[in-house]
């Protein structure tokens, strides 16, 4: 026999065939798209989840991991949901599982999970690592499933079966959006409030014909989940309306104080899906870039104590307001979000208005409603025929059991007690299925009353199934009740436009305008915005003003300290104050110590406006020792001005701005001497001063400062030296300063208090511009005496202690 060749198989074993390309792949692809669209891409309208989501929550219900168990790896769901119903990657399955958990994703996590399930700028950890369970809404997705609620089709080998559909009490297709790419379309649906959408439905229940205005009543917007705001709504209202739109999301900032010396903008939400890093590098790459400028740091100080705080230092001289604008313009702190809302409605892909994915939704669950009525109905009248067929039973115990006993096999006792009782086939085997302890122990009392519960709920779902009203008023209550438990308040703020105007666009730097430098007496420094005279009176809100320099923004000052150094500082690094008709705030001033370099112990004392023409300073020591120091700028931070001897410090030091005026000294031991500044010669800064007051043993200066004998009130304050400082209220007395005559530099001056018995010092004092003020250490004010005192005499009561007295300021 000849052996067989080629030619010979092709004939006998194969048939060709021709086939169009063309009409191939149009085929082919047109199978995959469908497949890609309906089998993993797209949500169900009904429900609101892809296949990979459905399976997850299917399997989770089945498995058992309710919100009342403990967690499970999240390894054993994923293994589950791929065995059995969806046999792709497991990576797919577990991102899927990731994503219906993160807070930041959904506006209401179906997942609750455990251990590291990523973040905003990062993926989750391995799944052997992280574990899950159902969330308390996901209940409310699966709740019905046993009750013939919605259909079940087999899974992928024809092996198990799964829903189509789950019966989702939870309009979740809004609730928490959806996004997806399919072949040749894809889906973009924001997250909105649960409260909100319910509300709508519960309209639309009661008036079908209800427009579109009616309903963004109920939902004016969406809601994200990362909170944020959304800015203008005509966008909106167009993806309401056609299922296409654009909105803009903007993040939450608010401007404030961020260091002693810097203002920051504090970001605490961002549009939806942008992470902190994101907006980091993306800042980083504008300052790189020369498109941002006016940024000293930014800091993510994310947490989950205080949760989203993105920190942007805006460097001195910079507007934060029109940074913040720039920002918007250059990060993704400002988003634009598109909405497609393309989902399933029969197995065909649709773009929906916002009414037509509500009236989905509620015919969904008003034939979830009412198939889960017929399914309790029937339940039901199985039950309710059971019961009565066991009713018949008890009454005649005695021969149903005599009739068991005395028949051949269970056939013939069924055959004899349906014949007997006229009991029906189910009734009969019931019966006979029942151990005999079960069946003594009921009474007919407990059966008759389980009878008439039946009958009763018999007639309710019999009204549901045949009054459609009635069902409408159940998927309601039903409804009303899945808001009460997982409704949280709207955390997107919704704005009709930004507010910002070109035409009064801030100037990104701060002009040099005019302004005011403070110093209190608590030690707080800040800075005025105002070219206006400040009130004359030395009083600011819970406080007191000890200096006070007009200079303007961008200009530079100094600071006099007690250890008889000028500091150089800027104006523009002072936080601003607001300034009433009454006095300036320092409330949200800075303290001198977290601006400037002081070494410990080191107070400022001054002001200086660190003009080279300027008269130059004056300052008086603690041992009495006065000095005028040139005017001299160094090219440096920090530099001396007087040479001290050890032991010794600055009590005061002003610039010179009145050649006319005088300075002047007070004691403890009550002695006042002033004398023209004119007097003193003006020295180098290296010079050690001269003197300025003689002063008796035991006795050291408390005050040093300018002096103006027709302006100005000496205020002192005696008390005990025994006692401990700010304990002690003391006696005030108020005189003016022309009572005090002139003396010489370098005498001892005139009596300026007597003291009382007990007193032996003065506490405090100060010459200030009249009236002079003063406060207690909390900074609230204290009320000095109003009657002029004699220059020699003692003073009045005070109700607290005097910490500060302000006056020339």
């Amino acid at each position: 026999m000849a052996k067989p060749t080629i030619d010979d198989d092709l004939t006998d074993e194969e048939h060709i065939v021709d086939v169009d390309v063309t009409q191939e792949m149009e085929s082919s692809f047109l199978e995959y798209a469908y497949s890609v669209i309906y089998s993993r891409a797209l949500p169900d309208a009904r429900d609101g989840l892809k296949p990979v989501q459905r399976r997850i929550l299917y399997s989770m219900d089945q498995m058992g991991i309710r919100p009342d168990r403990s967690h499970v790896k999240c390894a054993r769901v994923v293994g589950q949901v791929m065995g059995l119903l969806h046999p792709h990657g497991d990576s797919a399955i577990y991102d899927a599982l990731v994503r219906i958990g993160q807070p930041w994703a959904m506006r209401l996590p179906l997942v609750d999970g455990h251990g590291n399930f990523g973040s905003l700028d990062a993926g989750p950890a391995a799944m052997r690592y992280t574990e899950c369970r159902m969330a308390s809404p996901a209940l409310a997705m699966t709740t019905g499933l046993a009750e013939d609620t919605v259909d079940f089709k087999p899974n992928y080998d024809g092996k198990e079966t799964e829903p189509v559909v789950l019966p989702s009490a939870i309009p979740n297709l809004l609730v928490n959006g959806a996004t997806g790419i399919a072949v040749g379309m894809a889906t973009n649906i924001a997250p909105h409030n649960l409260i909100e959408v319910v509300a709508a439905l519960q309209q639309l229940l009661k008036a079908p014909d209800m427009q579109l205005d009616e309903l963004m009543r109920h939902i004016p917007g969406p809601d994200f989940p990362t909170g944020g705001k959304i800015i203008g709504l005509d966008g909106v209202r167009d993806a309401y309306a056609t299922g296409r739109g654009s909105l803009r999301i903007r993040a939450t900032a608010r401007i404030e104080k961020v260091t002693p010396r810097r203002m920051g903008i504090v970001v605490t939400e961002l549009p939806y899906m942008v992470g902190p890093e994101k907006i980091i590098e993306q800042i980083k790459k504008g300052v790189d870039d020369k498109k941002l400028t006016g940024i000293a740091d930014v800091k993510d100080l994310t947490d989950l104590a205080h949760g989203m705080r993105l920190v942007i230092e805006v460097k001195n001289g910079i507007n934060p307001e029109a940074l913040l604008e720039q920002l918007y313009k250059a990060t993704k702190l400002e988003d634009t979000f598109a909405i497609n809302a393309v989902a399933l409605v029969e197995g065909q892909p649709r773009t929906m208005s916002l009414k037509e994915m509500l009236e989905v939704f509620l015919e969904h669950r008003l034939d979830v409603t009412l198939r889960r009525t017929r399914f309790q109905l029937r339940k039901a009248e199985d039950r309710l025929h059971l019961v009565r067929g066991l009713i018949i039973a008890i009454a005649d115990i005695d021969d149903v059991i005599a009739i068991i006993r005395t028949s051949e096999d269970a056939g013939q006792a069924k055959e004899r007690l349906m014949g007997a009782f006229d009991l029906s086939d189910e009734q009969a085997t019931y019966i006979l299925d029942m151990q005999l302890r079960r069946l003594t122990r009921y009474s007919t009392i407990e059966l008759e009353r389980e009878a008439d519960e039946l009958t009763t709920r018999i007639a309710g779902l019999r009204d549901i199934i045949d009054n459609d009203g009635v069902l409408r008023r159940v998927v309601g209550e039903e409804l009303t009740q899945v808001a009460r438990d997982f409704g949280t308040p709207r955390r997107t703020v919704l704005l009709a436009s930004s507010g910002a105007t070109p035409a009064k666009a801030t100037p990104l730097e701060v002009p040099d305008a005019p302004c005011w430098v403070l110093l209190s007496g608590s030690g707080l420094v800040a800075r005025t915005d105002t070219a206006d005279d400040l009130p004359t009176e030395g009083r600011a809100a819970h406080d007191v003003v000890v200096a006070r320099l007009r200079t303007t923004a961008q200009a530079e000052f100094g600071v006099l300290t007690n250890r008889g150094r000028l500091l150089r500082c800027r104006a523009i690094e002072l936080p601003t104050v607001p300034l009433t008709a009454t006095a300036p705030s320092l409330q949200g001033g800075s303290l001198a110590a977290e601006l400037w370099p002081l070494e410990q112990g080191e107070t400022p004392l001054g002001l200086t406006s660190l003009d080279p023409d300027s008269l130059g300073l004056a300052l008086g020591t603690r041992t009495g020792v006065v000095k005028r120091v040139n005017a001299e700028v160094l090219g440096k931070d920090a530099w001396d001005v007087i040479r001290l001897d050890d032991g010794d410090e600055v009590v005061g030091a002003f610039e010179v701005t009145d050649p006319e005026a005088d300075v002047a000294f007070i004691t403890s031991d009550a002695q006042l001497l002033h004398f023209p500044a004119a007097s003193v010669r003006p020295q180098g800064r290296s010079g050690g001063g001269m003197a300025g007051i003689k002063l008796a043993a035991g006795a050291r200066v408390i005050w040093f400062g300018e002096a103006h004998s027709e302006t100005d009130d000496v205020v002192t304050v005696s008390g005990s030296a025994g006692s401990l400082p700010g304990t002690e209220t003391g006696q005030a007395k108020v005189t003016a300063l022309a009572e005090y005559p002139a003396k010489g530099r370098a005498t001892g001056g005139v009596r300026a208090h007597r003291f009382l018995v007990g007193e032996d010092t003065l506490l405090i004092a100060a010459i200030g511009r009249r009236p002079v003020v003063a406060a207690a250490s909390s900074g609230s004010p204290v009320e000095l005496p109003t009657v002029p005192g004699r220059r020699d005499g003692s003073g009045s009561a005070v109700t607290q202690p005097v910490t500060m007295l302000g006056g020339r300021g």
